[in-house]
């Protein structure tokens, strides 16, 4: 079964969501072919003199939109993990309810 296959089965089939399974497996690849790449460029006299690569800006951009879409498709398909309520929230909804 191929990458694809498998977020369109977990997708269920839902018609809006493939062009972002698309989307999602075309960043997997790019980003696996990114990460073969050196991320840092050092000053051959200097070490201390380093400089980030292309590759490496072009990773966090790809990085930033492939977490984008993982999580529109967690919500889309109602699988995101329910945590529970954060202590500020418990505070907030106490104090805003005795007001």
């Amino acid at each position: 079964m191929t990458r694809k296959e498998e977020l369109l089965e977990a997708v269920h089939g839902n018609t809006l969501l493939i062009p972002l399974v698309n989307d999602m497996v075309y960043l997997e690849e790019q980003l696996e072919y990114l990460q073969t790449l050196p991320k840092i460029r050092i000053h051959p006299d200097d070490p201390s003199k380093q400089k980030a690569t292309p590759a490496a800006k072009l990773y966090k951009e790809l990085l930033q939109q492939y977490t984008n879409i993982v999580k529109v498709m967690l919500r889309a398909t109602g699988s995101e993990d329910i945590e529970e309520e954060s202590p500020l929230r418990k505070w907030m909804n106490e104090h805003v309810d005795q007001s």
